[in-house]
């Protein structure tokens, strides 16, 4: 399984969201590829599913991956209630 945060520009915002779905993961005993790029770049890449907020969901429309919405990259509860929605 394939995981990707997305951030506008890819770099401080989305590593801080891996590294808190990284966690999370691990907590649910759940292991996957997670990898964090930017929003333009995301689109082309090949992934299970997109992690991201809701106004860059709008930019991924058409994307095969299912997107998983977190609107605080920061709040490891609400990161772990949308993996748990999406993932089991």
């Amino acid at each position: 399984m394939k995981l990707l945060c997305v951030c506008g520009l890819g770099q401080g915002t989305s590593l801080i969201l891996r590294m808190n779905v990284e966690q999370v993961l691990s907590e649910l005993g759940i292991m996957a590829d997670v990898e964090h790029t930017d929003v333009s770049s995301a689109s082309s890449m090949d992934v299970d599913f997109i992690v991201t907020n809701r106004e860059l969901a709008d930019s991924l429309a058409g994307v095969n991956a299912k997107i998983i919405i977190v609107n605080n990259y920061f709040d490891r509860v609400e990161i772990k209630n949308a993996l748990k929605e999406n993932l089991e």
